[in-house]
């Protein structure tokens, strides 16, 4: 068995709950610094300095890397490397066409090694991390990176360990099987690549103590029960008196399965054309 999970002597509190991945394989350092930008953090607050979403603030610098979610031009790419990006869950792999002699970086499915060939555009063929329409996609295959418009930008399934699995097609759509067990209908001349995205085991780390958890830009939650009244409606009481009392949310709005919005929940079926 291959052990994924990096151990640590519990020489400090903070280390003996703490879960890490081994990531030997991986690129720390970007290969491409043309592909990064810088970015702004704006700690929840908008463009008059009220904050408007609450527990963020602080966090370490990191720089975006332009990832490609098109994929939709004709190219032969060779991996040369596979990194970590601060900015996703899963991993990213720089791609080097020959043919146009330019780099750039996708997401990386699991099992993508540098070395492999990777294609997009008509000339893609049915192995991992290639791109192509879900028409050309055999039936009981997994996806990952999927638009919702014919050559447009790859939204769903783009986080570790997602995937959908294509279980159904015909001349206009294809049905589709999400991580979440539900379903969707995407026309058939969308785009897809091949394979479930890289980092399935993140959900299975530990921040080990709140400094981790300030690093990646989170602010402590405070529960509206350890509130006074003017600050919470579950707020103020003699002692404890979290019982007997209709959860809410800071507005007084139930936030127990009601109405919470004009939104229209999520259907089973949903078809995107």
């Amino acid at each position: 068995m291959v052990k994924i999970f990096k151990k640590f002597k519990p020489t400090t509190p903070s280390l003996r709950g703490y879960i890490k991945l081994k990531k030997k394989n991986l690129s720390l350092k970007p290969l491409l610094k043309q592909y990064i930008k810088g970015k702004f953090k704006s700690s929840g607050k908008n463009n008059t300095g009220q904050i408007t979403m609450y527990h963020k603030g602080g966090g370490h610098k990191n720089r975006y890397r332009v990832i490609d979610f098109f994929r939709n031009k004709d190219s032969i790419g060779v991996v040369t490397s596979l990194e970590y990006d601060p900015n996703r869950t899963a991993f990213i792999a720089s791609i080097y066409s020959p043919n146009k002699k330019r780099y750039s970086y996708i997401i990386a499915p699991r099992n993508l090694k540098v070395g492999d060939i990777v294609k997009s555009g008509s000339i893609s063929n049915f192995k991992l991390g290639h791109s192509l329409p879900l028409s050309s996609i055999p039936v009981g295959t997994y996806i990952h990176n999927i638009s919702l418009i014919k050559d447009g930008k790859g939204i769903i399934a783009r986080a570790a360990g997602q995937f959908a699995l294509l279980i159904e097609r015909n001349n206009s759509y294809c049905k589709l099987l999400l991580s979440n067990n539900k379903y969707i209908y995407v026309p058939s001349n969308c785009r897809a690549s091949i394979g479930i995205i890289s980092n399935g085991h993140h959900n299975l780390t530990t921040l080990g103590k709140a400094g981790r958890s300030r690093w990646l830009n989170k602010r402590p939650t405070v529960r509206g029960v350890a509130m006074n009244p003017i600050d919470h409606p579950h707020g103020g009481g003699e002692g404890k008196t979290s019982g007997g009392r209709t959860s809410v949310t800071p507005w007084g709005k139930s936030c127990k399965g009601g109405k919470t919005s004009n939104y229209k929940p999520f259907k089973h079926e949903t078809i995107y054309s």
